[in-house]
């Protein structure tokens, strides 16, 4: 396999006085960066929260990570201390000045701590900067800096992180999501609090080993509910029954993140035992890599994919726009679907457009007034041109939406801005087609998304969404067939379609 040496490193735990609880400072700087797009990720598009000690109740009743943390506080004994809660969707690298300002916020508030005994980092770990292409590992370094080589930091990572051996060294303790889509996210942060209560007590003296198969794990691949990813992902649930292994993490990489370390990483930490971790991570690896037979991209294009959707026995036949996958940092105002659909004269079909000046258009034309505009392809050159749609304002929305369940990455509550619904011409009123314009890109990661519409997802013949694996946890259990659609864009799933310079070489899977 041409791998690299393993990466095995062990920190001393800081003893405390029994008496009283770990206080732990909890921090989250959380992007996944597209290195492709060239719209950079500012500070006005990060959410950024500064919580106290009050609302941790209240964040304790999500599916989160952090919701995990403050539930698992409860359980294992933390004092939390919450410093900076900050995230954006997907796009572009984040700016310079962005990246500075959250990380001097967050490091000045741990600093700021009157007494701290370990630090957890919700960490997406595929975050590119324009100075740090590995921006997750530069967050750990000055925290690190900021609380000195013993205090135990435990780091969480999302799925899609793209691991390296800096970010390892500098952390005692890195898991990662086991599940994509992401519905597991409160489970990993309540088992980060638990490794973090030995941690800190000095229970445990942790070793970690790093192995990266040299491959690309392509996302469309990376669904952890089946082959040939789910076995290798069960069998870290299985060596986290080993009272000796505190984390057995398999990361399925980011591919659209041109840096160095990008592809999948096993992670393994142990109590103070070397071998075992290196001979388990090494054999996680070994499993990823017998695998790469499995991975042979055979898509439809749209043309294609609508032709088939079209031509089902039954419906919702949903479509995934991969090219254009909002989840991945895209565009999402692609438009190679829509004019397809529209070509062949498909009916009942919904579209999701991000597209604010066509919202505009469709508030001034009011409700139940006619529309006739170009919509979508706007943002750059990679997403198709803008298509005329003609029809009537069916609705307009603040954009609002609640998830009760646990979806993908646990999120709950949502904003897509102020939208519009737009029945398409020539639409039938049992069945009819619609455009659902919107304000704020956002990942289709909840049926709510259109039920807060009006718009019963289930009802409707073919429903076009702008993702990959995500949006499986809402749409599997009304879809009566899932097609993926190799289309244009800035997630394109093909990665002869992008020209990598800074990735490690040879990647199977990458020419």
């Amino acid at each position: 396999m041409g791998r690299k040496p393993l990466l095995l490193l062990a920190f001393l735990p800081v003893l405390i006085a029994p008496s009283r609880r770990p206080a732990v400072a909890v921090g989250r700087i959380s992007h996944e960066s597209n290195s492709f797009n060239p719209a950079r990720t500012t500070l006005a598009d990060f959410d950024r929260r500064t919580p106290g000690l009050a609302d941790l109740e209240r964040l304790a009743e999500g599916h989160d990570t952090l919701a995990g943390i403050v539930s698992g506080a409860g359980k294992y004994g933390l004092e939390l201390y919450p410093t900076l809660l900050a995230a954006a969707t997907p796009k572009g690298p984040v700016a310079t000045e962005a990246f500075e300002a959250l990380v001097e916020d967050m490091v000045r508030r741990m600093r700021q701590a009157p007494r701290l005994d370990g630090v957890i980092l919700d960490l997406h770990g595929a975050m590119v900067s324009e100075a740090y292409p590995h921006a997750d590992a530069e967050i750990v370094r000055r925290v690190r800096d900021a609380v000195g080589p013993k205090l135990p930091i435990v780091v969480i990572h999302d799925f899609h992180a793209n691991i390296s051996e800096e970010i390892v060294r500098l952390c005692d303790v890195l898991l990662t999501y086991k599940e994509n889509p992401h519905i597991d996210t409160r489970e990993r942060g309540e088992q980060a609090a638990r490794i973090m209560a030995a941690l800190a007590t000095g229970r445990v003296r942790p070793v970690q080993a790093l192995v990266k198969p040299p491959m690309i794990y392509n996302i469309v691949f990376q669904n952890t509910r089946r082959p040939p990813l789910a076995p290798v992902v069960e069998e870290t649930r299985r060596l986290e029954q080993d009272p000796r292994i505190l984390a057995a993490s398999v990361a399925g990489g980011y591919q659209y993140a041109d840096v160095e370390a990008m592809g999948p990483s096993v992670v393994v930490a142990t109590d103070g035992d070397p071998d075992l971790a290196r001979r388990e991570a090494q054999r996680l690896a070994d499993m990823l890599w017998e695998t790469r037979k499995q991975l042979t991209l055979k898509l439809p294009d749209a043309a294609q994919a609508v032709r088939q959707a079209i031509e089902a026995e039954a419906g919702p036949v949903v479509l995934m726009d991969l090219g254009d996958n909002v989840g991945g940092g895209s565009a999402g105002d692609s438009t190679f679907l829509l004019a397809e659909l529209l070509k062949q004269r498909a009916r009942g079909w919904v579209v999701t457009i991000f597209d604010p000046e066509a919202v505009q258009e469709a508030v001034r034309r009011t409700v139940n007034g006619s529309f006739d505009f170009a919509v979508g392809g706007k943002t750059d050159r990679f997403h198709g041109d803008p298509v005329r749609v003609q029809g009537r304002v069916r609705s307009l929305h603040d954009g609002f939406y609640f998830e009760p369940e646990a979806r993908h990455g646990g999120q709950r509550y949502f904003s897509q801005g102020l939208t519009a619904v737009i029945a398409v011409e020539e639409s039938r009123p049992e069945q009819p087609s619609l455009l659902v314009l919107t304000s704020r890109r956002t990942s289709p990661n909840s049926l709510h998304q259109l039920i807060s519409l009006g718009i019963y997802p289930e009802r409707q013949r073919i429903l076009a969404v702008k993702g990959a694996i995500a949006p499986r946890a809402a749409y599997e259990p009304i879809a009566r067939r899932i097609i993926e659609v190799d289309t244009p864009g800035l997630t394109a799933v093909n990665p002869a379609r992008f020209r990598y310079t800074r990735v490690r070489r040879p990647l199977f899977g990458l020419q």
